[in-house]
């Protein structure tokens, strides 16, 4: 079970195990992180489940694409290294992932 670490606006730290096929939406809500709300239920149509991929991860975890990133585009301060955690699936690949959570989207 992979585990993805989650640093919180205020900088406190949240390691929690994912389940492989949950999206890192799932897992943050699963989780309790009420940052991420996910308005849409993970159909890539809100920027409720914004957050940014730690400098360390992007190459494993990809950017976004053109869709997702005009999507983005209503997000708080996007960031190069942002994405939306409903289009990123947990696999192994993952494990000891860092994902940064901005302020709310709401």
């Amino acid at each position: 079970m992979p585990n993805i670490t989650f640093i919180l606006p205020d900088e406190s730290i949240k390691v929690v195990d994912a389940f492989e096929g949950d999206s890192i939406m799932q897992t943050a809500v699963d989780a309790g992180i009420e940052e991420i709300t996910a308005d849409c239920g993970g159909n890539s149509s809100c920027a409720t489940c914004h957050c940014i991929i730690d400098d360390a991860w992007i190459d494993k975890i990809g950017t976004a694409d053109e869709v997702e990133f005009s999507v983005m585009e209503s997000a708080i301060e996007p960031q190069p290294n942002s994405r939306l955690s409903c289009q990123i699936k947990v696999t192994d690949i993952l494990d000891g992932a860092i994902i940064h959570v901005p302020e709310a989207e709401w």
